[in-house]
């Protein structure tokens, strides 16, 4: 898909989207529940998608309803039913692969996760040195997919990396949650990206885990308590997504965005911060955040436990009226694409200098007009986002080829964009 998008004057009220790691967490936690779960506000992103059609493969049925979808399970029971050398697809989800490869190793079957896109290219070496400490046996294309395991995982107190990404260790949460018999404590070295370790034991806390997180350092695990038949969960609204429209605000124009809860421990809600930082004009109600267009000034932001901000931060960057700094770049290198150099490039089109300080682990960014061009998503979701964002006030039109990458997290993009006044064009 390519789409054309003309500098647009913006303004009106959106909803978020619904968070696709809250959603690919309570269908991790729904399918090892025996009983029904009810999932509200639901996701609708391919990455949604792909979580839904794991459990399914794991034994778990779906209903769905609007935004309300019924998952039906017998938790650990379902695994023991799995036919030998089942193949589950996840597609391009990097948290889905991380997170499911622990809890398809509870079973004793031997199963295979493969992927699509950037998701084979992802790391995976760490089911390769971990999961035989547990009695699994894995093959995998040298620490990349198509990964298979052979269970059935037995825990056992056991100390991980956590440098490379905290979704390895929710993986390992629930697997262990599912599990335990007795206490169990999962050591971490370096674990970034503590916020979304947050979100995993909120939603587990949900479920009827009980996990002890000292110091970010250990995770005690003790027997699931027994919880009702039926949980009901509510899936966040999205504060991934939702920065690049709160970023669009703050540079373009008065606009509202309504389900953003501020008392959420998502990563991402650090937005607010940076837009604090460069002075944007915020106004944060129950109800919904707005903002309005502002004078905005450099800022320094580490990023290093947010790092899908770097998108959005980027073309917040390019509108302030200076040189911004943006910390932790070394967490750029395993997503959909290189995303530093990635970003490099494509704003490097639109007349945007991007400067890589790898030694400090830096991204600066020099501010100045932004210049009509065309450019590519490079197949990444976010970086489509931010090329988007950052031409409503080009010089002229902006041209994004690739464009349907957006479909991974935020289908309706476009669309809501188009309610608050954006120019788009789909020319193809």
């Amino acid at each position: 898909m390519i789409i054309q998008i003309q500098p647009s004057k913006i303004s009106g009220e959106l909803l978020a989207p619904a968070s696709k790691s809250s959603m690919q967490r309570a269908c991790a936690a729904a399918v090892l529940h025996n009983g029904t779960t009810v999932i509200f506000n639901a996701g609708v992103s391919n990455d949604d998608k792909a979580a839904l059609a794991i459990i399914e493969k794991l034994g778990a049925s779906t209903t769905k309803t609007n935004h309300t979808i019924s998952i039906k399970s017998k938790g650990l029971a379902n695994l023991q039913n799995i036919a030998n050398n089942t193949t589950i697809h996840c597609g391009e989800s990097g948290l889905s692969i991380r997170m499911f490869a622990p809890i398809v190793a509870l079973a004793n079957q031997r199963i295979e996760l493969t992927g699509e896109g950037s998701l084979q290219n992802r790391p995976l070496h760490f089911f390769d040195e971990i999961l035989p400490h547990l009695t699994v046996q894995v093959n995998s294309n040298n620490g990349k997919l198509p990964l298979q395991i052979t269970g059935p995982l037995v825990p056992k107190d056991i100390t991980i990396d956590g440098s490379l990404s905290s979704q390895f260790l929710t993986g390992m949460l629930f697997a262990f949650g599912a599990a335990a018999t007795s206490k169990i404590t999962i050591t971490v070295n370096n674990l970034k990206s503590k916020p979304y370790i947050d979100l995993t034991l909120n939603v587990m806390a949900q479920f009827g885990y009980q996990i002890k997180n000292v110091a970010y350092e250990q995770f005690i695990i003790l027997p699931k308590k027994n919880t009702d038949s039926t949980i009901q969960y509510k899936v966040e609204g999205d504060w991934s997504s939702a920065s690049f429209l709160l970023v669009a605000g703050a540079i373009f124009g008065d606009v509202s965005i309504l389900g953003l809860d501020t008392a959420s421990t998502q990563a991402d809600k650090a937005i607010l911060k940076v837009l604090q930082l460069c002075g944007a004009s915020v106004r944060v109600s129950k109800e919904k955040i707005t903002l309005s267009k502002a004078t905005l000034q450099p800022f320094y932001f580490d990023a290093t436990d947010c790092p899908d901000l770097f998108p959005p931060l980027v073309a917040l960057a390019a509108y302030c009226n200076g040189t911004c700094t943006i910390k932790g770049i070394h967490r750029l290198a395993a997503k959909e694409s290189d995303r530093a150099i990635t970003l490099q490039r494509v704003f490097g089109q639109l007349g945007i200098k991007i400067l890589l300080k790898k030694d400090d682990d830096e991204m600066v960014i020099y501010s100045g007009q932004v210049q009509g061009a065309k450019v590519s998503s490079h197949h990444d979701h976010r970086i489509a986002m931010a090329a988007a964002v950052a031409a409503l006030g080009a010089s002229s039109k902006i041209i994004i080829t690739e464009a349907e990458a957006v479909n991974k997290s935020y289908p309706f993009f476009y669309r809501d964009l188009k309610k608050i006044g954006v120019g788009i064009k789909n020319l193809i």
